[in-house]
């Protein structure tokens, strides 16, 4: 367990950036995997407060990446609805005792749930990617480092670690560990072959990232954006929304998402099995993630730390599914676009 812990200063936040005084006290809001949120209201309006995770921010490109998420959703603002973080002295990240913050105007609006997304809904959004992968950021002067020197992830590190601290997740673990390895070695190799076609996008577009206001979208939580491929994202964003409660997708919102987007962007061409074994990569990268914080090698507390070990079995579920229905995902993809 690091020694490195959150350090909440709401009042002297308020006197710094000149937001009123706290009416009542800030409220903890469910739902963020990396940070802590809080709605704060005061005397001058309501507000949305992301405390970053201070284990996080030790990350060598962590501030800047930070920076650079929120002027590419200031620019994207041009095109789509989106909210960025709030400037304060000439800076998005805010500082106060050491611990960082993003501060926002408070949305009313809502996540949709699994089964409350529909057709309307995907196609909506297929119509904002679209639109963000068309927006010129070019004067951003962000650098695409991508590089294909990407290593193998040494899984029986993790599995080794977790026999030795007794962890919940160890037979999960040992019963995919070899596929792990599979799995990684192809998505390095699909990703290579898509690097050549990149733009600058949100990556994280699933239905948590967006508040819906009287049936009008806001994209929200633009800290992963960055360089991708626009047809990986397309195909892997097209999933989240149209997957049920269990994981399943439903044919008829997965092509409305596409629907929505070809409306905007046009023909639609991909090497469909490179683009969906590339999306085992993200997946990947969350499972090693939560391993380091379920075992206490990056993770804050206690309360941290269990997030991490949930996040495990859900995700080694979650990568275990989508290993499942990769061929007729491709079988689809082939047949009607």
């Amino acid at each position: 367990m690091s020694d490195i812990q959150y350090n909440l200063q709401f009042e002297k936040l308020c006197n710094v950036l000149k937001l009123g005084d706290i009416v009542g006290d800030p409220k903890p809001i469910s739902g963020g995997l990396l940070h802590r949120m809080y709605s704060m209201e005061t005397t001058q309006g309501k507000y949305a407060i992301k405390a970053l995770n201070p284990q996080i921010m030790l990350r060598p490109m962590a501030m800047q990446n930070y920076i650079n998420s929120e002027l590419i959703c200031n620019i994207a603002l041009n095109n789509i609805p989106a909210l960025p973080a709030k400037k304060f002295n000439g800076t998005f990240v805010q500082e106060i005792e050491n611990q960082f913050y993003l501060i926002f105007d408070w949305v009313d609006g809502e996540n949709l749930k699994p089964n409350e997304i529909n057709i309307d809904h995907c196609e909506k959004i297929g119509n904002i990617l679209a639109d963000i992968h068309m927006t010129n950021f070019s004067e951003l002067g962000i650098i695409n480092d991508w590089s294909d020197n990407a290593q193998l992830t040494d899984w029986n590190y993790y599995l080794k670690k977790g026999e030795e601290n007794n962890i919940v997740w160890v037979s999960l673990l040992l019963e995919i560990v070899d596929n792990l390895y599979d799995w990684n070695a192809q998505a390095n190799k699909s990703a290579k072959q898509l690097s050549s076609n990149m733009v600058i996008s949100h990556r994280d577009l699933d239905s948590k990232n967006v508040m819906w206001s009287k049936d009008k979208p806001i994209i929200i939580d633009w800290e992963s954006a960055g360089y991708t491929n626009p047809i990986q994202e397309l195909t892997e964003t097209a999933i989240y929304w149209s997957e049920n409660e269990k994981g399943n997708i439903n044919k008829e919102r997965f092509f409305a998402f596409i629907g929505g987007y070809k409306k905007r962007y046009g023909t639609v061409k991909a090497n469909w099995e490179t683009v969906l074994v590339s999306g085992f990569l993200g997946k990947l990268g969350w499972l090693e993630y939560n391993l380091k914080r379920s075992l206490g090698i990056e993770c804050t507390d206690e309360e941290e730390q269990q997030v991490g070990t949930d996040q495990v079995i859900g995700t080694i579920s979650t990568i275990r599914h989508y290993a499942d229905m990769i061929s007729e995902l491709e079988k689809w993809l082939n047949n009607e676009i």
